[in-house]
């Protein structure tokens, strides 16, 4: 291509490189300054390394002057992102958690040129490492590890994975987002002399090799206090895995051009992604579905029923019907969601704690999902197996006729379930006494005696209990519950397995 013929696609990004200390007010004057250097320079977007915020002298200090995603520190940053006209990342908040003010998460925060926050993610990988007469410096005792995925979200730069520092050592990550569609990674970071000496280069460099993205990582640098000392060289590699800018070991910052039709062509020209061998391995993630997980997170509350006892139910607002087959479940049933499956209260248990899993694509059988369906699948049912079987909670169901056999529900204020056994299976097929054309699996929570003499005469409960048909294959003492009922279970399950 001929000069006269070339037209860049690249945007321009303000790295930061600061030496945080434990005086917020001053931090925040050093990222206003460059905020105004990036905005001169025509950026598009900024971004900071974790502890922006601060950097505490003692444990102490680093819980205690942590604030809140709402609160003044991120309002200061809101404003200087609508005055600049600027998206910024803002690489570590230490961000109190109301619920458990103890110990803040570390937060990656991105807001947009009006100040809106567009993603949020909390660390996964805290950083605990103490070399006796060396170096000390346990992260897990000042801040809490994040439980989930954050998607890669649309920027003026490109599509944009989140991580922090020490998160650059786990490659599953980096390449779950390059999955997902993201283009640029950004590391915000304080990495230690030591290990950014050996390592912080060879480790950028790989993660944009290996996923042909570019990587950003602003990064903090110097002596912050006389505890901690921070290894700088911030940094922007290309997704052929070229230094493309970095700052040496001083406050400041570099800048460089994000060229996403460069990311496309050299996936284009070199499309290893497309050459991994995906029949003899993969990368499965126990993906929590976000978009539900903003719902679940818990609005509790109680609920007369028509026994006349107080159940507690979710305020479920935005969540969504499922399908299960034709069937449509209410959102108040289910009490699990992850990226590909979700979990549910069965209309006609067997037994208390009887639940149901399935993927959210309808399929008849089991051997019709993806290898990641069936790997999700899976480790959800694990995952709600654990629940019933340890987690307590705000309620128990209990079983108000026959032992030996099934029966309506209600409810009483204890335990959820405290057992040692449970059975998980599928029925696949009309002839393994599949009902229901949406491959499911069982799980349920087993107790001694719960079908009489024989553990296996579960199966032929399975068998009967909801036969569409004739009555005479229908099990009579099986009743559907209302969703009254239903609801106040799937609250106590939802609450539950938050635990797990």
């Amino acid at each position: 291509m001929c000069a006269s013929q070339w037209q860049s696609q690249a945007e321009t990004i303000a790295v930061c490189q600061l030496t945080s200390d434990h005086d917020v007010d001053k931090n925040f004057e050093i990222c206003k300054d460059m905020v105004k250097r990036a905005t001169d320079r025509n950026c598009k977007m900024i971004f900071f390394p974790e502890c922006f915020d601060y950097v505490g002298r003692n444990k102490e200090e680093n819980i205690s002057l942590a604030t809140e995603e709402n609160g003044a520190v991120m309002e200061r940053f809101r404003g200087l992102a609508k005055e600049s006209g600027l998206w910024i990342s803002l690489g570590g908040l230490h961000n109190k958690d109301p619920a458990e003010p103890h110990l803040p998460w570390n937060s990656h925060i991105v807001i947009d040129a009006e100040g809106k926050t567009r993603a949020l993610y909390n660390k996964l990988h805290l950083f605990d490492l103490e070399i006796p007469g060396k170096v000390r410096l346990m992260e897990s005792e000042f801040s809490k590890r994040g439980s989930q995925m954050v998607h890669p979200i649309d920027t003026p730069i490109g599509r944009l994975g989140l991580s922090i520092c020490y998160d650059l050592r786990f490659s599953e990550l980096s390449l779950w987002n390059r999955y997902k569609g993201a283009e640029v990674l950004s590391f915000p970071s304080a990495f230690t002399v030591n290990t950014g000496l050996a390592h912080w280069e060879a480790l950028l460099r790989a993660r944009a090799i290996e996923t042909q993205c570019y990587v950003v990582a602003a990064a903090q640098t110097g002596k912050h206090n006389e505890k901690r000392s921070s290894y700088g060289h911030s940094m922007v590699v290309d997704p052929w895995g070229a230094i493309v800018a970095q700052c040496s070991e001083r406050v400041d910052m570099c800048f460089a051009e994000i060229d996403t039709s460069y990311v496309a062509e050299l996936r284009k020209m070199q499309p290893v992604f497309e050459h991994r061998r995906s029949d003899l391995y993969t990368l499965h993630v126990n993906e929590i579905d976000n978009e539900y997980d903003r719902y679940h997170m818990p609005t509790i509350y109680s609920l007369r029923t028509s026994l006349g006892r107080s159940c507690p139910l979710l305020d479920v607002e935005d969540n969504s019907p499922m399908k299960f087959s034709e069937f449509t479940i209410a959102p108040e049933s289910i009490f699990y969601r992850s990226g590909l499956c979700f979990a549910f209260v069965n209309l006609k248990p067997v037994l208390t704690g009887h639940v149901l899993i399935c993927p959210k694509r309808v399929c008849n059988h089991l051997t019709d999902l993806t290898d990641a369906e069936t790997a999700d699948l899976f480790v959800v049912a694990k995952k709600v197996q654990r629940m019933l079987e340890k987690a307590s909670a705000i309620g128990e169901l209990y079983d108000s006729g026959n032992p030996n056999g099934p029966h309506p529900l209600t409810f009483r204020d204890e335990i959820v379930h405290n057992v040692s056994s449970s059975t998980v299976c599928v029925q696949d097929g009309p002839e393994a006494g599949q009902t229901v054309k949406h491959v499911h699996v069982h799980v349920l929570a087993r107790r001694k005696g719960d079908f009489g003499c024989s553990p296996d005469n579960l199966y032929q409960n399975l068998a009967t209990h909801d036969k569409r048909g004739s009555s005479a294959s229908r099990d009579p003492t099986v009743r559907p519950r209302s969703q009254e009922e239903m609801t106040a279970e799937a609250a106590i399950y939802r609450e539950a397995i938050k635990n797990i």
